[in-house]
């Protein structure tokens, strides 16, 4: 049951299960679920291991390349095409086999900047992984609260709208002898219809939520969903759990996601530089070639060749420095892009931290006005009975009591929803 006693704030880290501070197994059983079977994790998941294997392809390129070439070729010779005057040899088989390496030297480290790119990348992804499990836990927690205040506004409109029908009868009566006038039945009656008239919207919007839940969780909207807590089932995290702000860079896997982006974006300048520099590789190729295949391995027909070479850029129509220009353009704007998302971030704590701080008082004082409500109408009720207000009145207090009922039941939510947001703004303890 959601009150309106403060929370007690303490300076610790945020558990990695955070939503079992809501102490609702439902609830606790929901985002297993989700984060077993949501599509949205499994294309996260599947984005890191497309980074990790371009990375390992990526680090071959730090290795020599090592290739193996067996060939049979059936070939005629023309010596009179080299100037030889000689009768044409018969036609023969050429039988070769070969070892070839080659292995570019990283002087300039573009290699090495590439494989640092890669690996930032697989940072990214997996930081973004994290990310996505955090929201995914998030958006199940506020859907459910969100279903279950809206399960409160039914059962609670229900219930007023019961009240009504029963006044709205007690009015009839009264009218059939005289002891009010029409207009007053008229009144109650508008009154009744009024308050039947915001069930559908509420149905509706719970039908919505419950769809959202499903995409969530996985399935198919309209597809049967597990039992789900009620707003008295889920509890507000006390004590709540709040680390310093200036550790927040280290926590929220979408700041850090930010940082490896960052870091890709600068090993991408140092891979443009150094293509503008020459590019030497080295090579060697050992093997054996004759007539006769069974003399391939004999030590007669061995052949082998060193050498090196170096390849200097003098025009590409300016494209190697153009890219240049680029990537340092991307690397100003990843630093931009990590910097508004710390921004962000504080901004998203210091919101929630403001929030959690307010909703107590405004449950509070929502609370005070339902009970002063029902008191007003079991008085007016009395007077109205004894003839001493007008049935315009008793009505007017009937509604006092529907609008801070509800609103009791929607501050109660915004209590559970702005401790989720608080948790899922410092990180939600991915760590």
């Amino acid at each position: 049951m959601v009150g309106g006693e403060a929370q007690h704030l303490v300076d610790a880290n945020v558990p990695a299960d955070w939503w079992h501070l809501f102490r609702s197994p439902a609830l606790d059983a929901l985002v297993d679920e989700a984060l077993r079977t949501s599509p949205t994790v499994a294309q996260a998941e599947a984005r890191l291991r497309q980074a990790q294997a371009e990375a390992q392809a990526q680090f071959g390129y730090a290795l020599p390349a090592v290739d193996g070439t067996v060939s049979a070729v059936r070939q005629q010779i023309n010596p009179e095409a080299f100037g030889f005057n000689t009768p044409k040899p018969g036609p023969f088989t050429l039988y070769s086999a070969s070892l070839s390496v080659s292995y570019a030297l990283d002087i300039f480290g573009g290699v090495r900047r590439a494989l640092e790119a890669s690996q930032a990348q697989v940072d990214t992804q997996r930081y973004e992984l994290e990310a996505a499990r955090l929201s995914l836990a998030g958006n199940v927690v506020t859907t459910v609260v969100r279903i279950a205040a809206l399960d409160a506004q039914i059962s609670t409109t229900q219930r007023l709208a019961a009240e009504q029908r029963k006044q709205l009868e007690i009015t009839e009566r009264r009218l059939s002898v005289g002891g009010v006038a029409q207009v007053d039945a008229f009144s109650q009656r508008t009154l009744v219809a009024q308050t039947d008239a915001t069930l559908p919207p509420l149905v509706q919007q719970a039908a919505q939520q419950r769809h959202r839940l499903s995409v969530l969780l996985g399935r198919e909207p309209g597809a049967g969903l597990p039992d789900l807590p009620s707003l008295d089932a889920l509890h507000l995290p006390d004590p709540l759990p709040v680390s310093l702000p200036s550790t927040l860079a280290q926590r929220r896997p979408d700041i850090r996601a930010a940082e490896a982006m960052w870091h890709e974006a600068s090993a991408n300048v140092g891979v443009a530089t150094a293509n503008l520099f020459p590019r030497i590789t080295l090579s060697a190729d050992l093997g054996s070639e004759t007539t006769r295949f069974r003399n391939l391995l004999g030590a007669g027909s061995s052949i082998w060749n060193l050498g090196a070479g170096l390849t200097q850029p003098i025009f590409h129509g300016g494209t190697l420095r153009a890219r240049k220009r680029e990537a340092e353009a991307a690397y100003a704007a990843a630093g931009a892009a990590y910097k508004q998302t710390v921004l962000q971030g504080l901004q998203e704590v210091a919101d929630a931290l403001h929030a959690v701080h307010n909703d107590a008082q405004t449950l509070q004082a929502r609370a005070s006005a339902t009970e002063q409500a029902e008191q007003t109408l079991r008085t007016a009720e009395a007077r109205h009975a004894a003839g001493g207000i007008s049935t315009l009145a008793l009505l007017d207090a009937q509604r006092q009591l529907d609008q801070a009922a509800l609103q009791q039941v929607q501050s109660q939510a915004d209590r559970l929803l702005d401790s989720a947001a608080l948790m899922q703004a410092l990180g939600g303890g991915w760590q």
